[in-house]
């Protein structure tokens, strides 16, 4: 089992550093998994402790993740993410620069379960939702790619990696969606930076940051 950070704990959660190539809930293809990784961490303190997945990650995106403790802070969590009272940044290094600085995309996106792949629909499709992101150039890299904190609105299946490769800039190393420079073994350039939510118990408003493998440092 991978080594996990842990950002934020309290009696009823855990936000952690989620590594790439983890999957969030137990596979049954042996995949190491976060949920196995949190119950053996929580079994030091607890003969049977509880792991409520709030929210998943991909398996090659690493970052910010919930874990809820108690049943209640569970619900109260999934409330928040089903109101879109979340905020949550992400970093992403890109393949070629987007013809503007910044933007909104908004796309309509379905999922192709055969091939395991979001897709971009017309308006209205069966199965679609419409998904919408802000993103912001950070920085231009020596190598030609540049580094960008995208804010997503909506949350939906590779919705992220979807809309960025739509726009002609897919994320290093995200083959599926037509990247062609590698990034790292079961990895993609892509990382839930920073994640704002509130606390289920105290009712204070929180930022949980997630140190990024990717470069961070802003151009001046």
């Amino acid at each position: 089992m991978p080594s996990v950070p842990i950002l934020y704990e309290s009696s009823h959660l855990l936000a952690i550093n989620k590594p790439n190539g983890l999957v969030v809930e137990r596979d049954p293809h042996g995949y190491p998994s976060v949920e196995e990784w949190a119950v053996q961490y929580l079994s030091a303190t607890s003969k049977k402790p509880y792991v409520g997945i709030v929210h998943r990650l991909d398996r090659p995106v690493s970052g910010v993740l919930l874990i809820a403790k108690k049943k209640n802070a569970l619900r109260e969590l999934n409330r928040q993410f089903e109101a879109r009272s979340v905020e949550k940044i992400y970093l992403a290094m890109v393949e070629n620069p987007p013809a503007e600085s910044s933007g909104m995309l908004a796309h309509w996106v379905g999922k192709d379960q055969k091939e395991k792949r979001a897709m971009v629909q017309p308006a209205n499709s069966p199965g679609a939702f419409l998904c919408q992101l802000d993103y912001q150039v950070q920085k231009t890299l020596p190598n030609g790619h540049t580094l960008l904190e995208v804010r997503p609105h909506t949350g939906k299946f590779h919705q992220i990696r979807i809309q960025l490769a739509t726009m002609g800039c897919p994320i290093v190393g995200d083959e599926k969606y037509g990247a062609r420079s590698a990034y790292m073994p079961d990895g993609i350039a892509l990382h839930a930076w920073k994640l704002s939510f509130t606390d289920p118990l105290s009712g204070d408003r929180l930022w949980v940051e997630a140190p990024s493998p990717i470069i961070v440092t802003r151009s001046h």
